[in-house]
């Protein structure tokens, strides 16, 4: 994903705080997770944090209604950490479910941003059918192009994902196309990553 950068000091590298992290679920928007449906949990190590959605399902064709060609979630989230640190969103693996009808395309999108700051570049990937299989897609920031917290400041960290359906020259009168993101077991997640940064 693209950034922009901050105008603060370049924090000194530094491994995860050795004190605990969570994740708190301020508000949870949009057609693809209605309330109830998200979760969100930190890894034991502090490297990075999954959020699982269970209603997460965009389609079109029979069954479907109009409005279920493109579902979208956006999660508010306050990360709580130990004073003296800050992060960014280094890695973010996004991953689900498509079964697309030949001529049909799946679009899995995404961007996040520190509330108060302008939104990364969306990253979009393509799936083309026909395809039957399980999905992944990755955004990756690297050095520079990584956006920190500011330091001593609590922000909501904004994420913004998306997943569209089109018919194309299949037949959405016979045939049903569609992508999924949620996870009925827990076993598909997504994944951020953490850049952890001791502040000055």
């Amino acid at each position: 994903m693209a950034f922009s950068l901050l105008a603060s000091p370049v924090p000194a590298a530094e491994s995860a705080p050795p004190d605990r992290v969570t994740v708190e679920v301020i508000t949870a928007n949009g057609s693809g997770c209605p309330p109830g449906t998200s979760a969100v949990a930190v890894a034991h190590d502090k490297t990075a944090f999954t959020v699982t959605y269970s209603d997460y399902l965009a389609q079109v064709g029979v069954g479907a209604k109009p409005t279920d060609v493109r579902k979208n979630c956006q999660l508010a989230l306050r990360i709580h950490y130990p004073q003296g640190f800050t992060y960014a969103i280094q890695k973010a693996d996004y991953r689900g479910y498509a079964n697309l009808q030949a001529g049909a395309r799946g679009l899995q999108r995404a961007n996040y941003y520190f509330q108060g700051m302008s939104a990364t570049e969306s990253r979009s990937h393509w799936f083309n059918g026909p395809y039957a299989d399980s999905w992944q897609a990755t955004d990756t920031s690297e050095g520079p192009n990584m956006v920190y917290a500011p330091c001593g400041e609590t922000r909501n960290l904004n994420v913004n994902t998306e997943l569209r359906v089109q018919a194309g020259s299949s037949n959405p009168s016979t045939t049903t196309s569609f992508m999924t993101m949620d996870s009925t077991d827990g076993s598909i997640r997504t994944t951020y990553h953490f850049s952890w940064k001791r502040c000055d």
